[in-house]
C-alpha cells in the first residue's frame, strides 16, 4: 500500500492479471494491473517499483466504460437501464532484464525412473 501526498490516498496494488491477452504482453515486459480510477500515471509507477523492486520505464493507462445492464423495481414498476462501473487498468513496461513474477509455477521436482516405486 503506498500513500500518494499529492492528494492523499490510499493505493491498494493487487496482482497483475493473469489473463491471455496480458500473457502475450508479458514478453515484451509488459504486465497489467486494475487499478483505481484516481491513479496517477506517477503514483503507479512508484506502487509497481516498490511493490515488486523493478524498474518501470512506461506507464500506459486505460478506462473501460461500465456495461450497460437491465433493471426493475417489480413486474411493471419503473423498468430501466443503469451501467456497472468503470474500471481502470494500468500497462506497465519494465527495463531489460526485470520481471514479475504472475503465475504460480511450482519447483520441478525430482522425477522417479521407470523403475522405481
Amino acid at each position: 500500500m503506498v500513500k500518494n501526498d499529492k492528494t492523499n490516498i490510499q493505493l491498494h496494488l493487487l496482482e497483475p492479471r493473469a489473463t491471455e491477452k496480458s500473457y502475450l504482453e508479458q514478453t515484451n515486459r509488459i504486465y497489467v494491473f486494475p487499478v483505481k480510477k484516481s491513479a496517477s500515471k506517477q503514483a503507479i509507477a512508484k506502487m509497481v517499483e516498490d511493490e515488486f523492486k523493478v524498474t518501470v520505464t512506461d506507464v500506459r493507462v486505460l478506462t473501460r466504460k461500465g456495461k450497460k445492464t437491465k433493471f426493475s423495481k417489480g413486474k411493471h414498476a419503473y423498468p430501466g437501464t443503469t451501467y456497472r462501473q468503470d474500471k481502470k487498468f494500468a500497462y506497465v513496461k519494465l527495463k531489460q532484464g526485470d520481471s514479475i513474477r504472475v503465475f504460480d509455477e511450482p519447483e520441478p521436482a525430482k522425477s522417479a525412473k521407470k523403475g522405481d516405486k
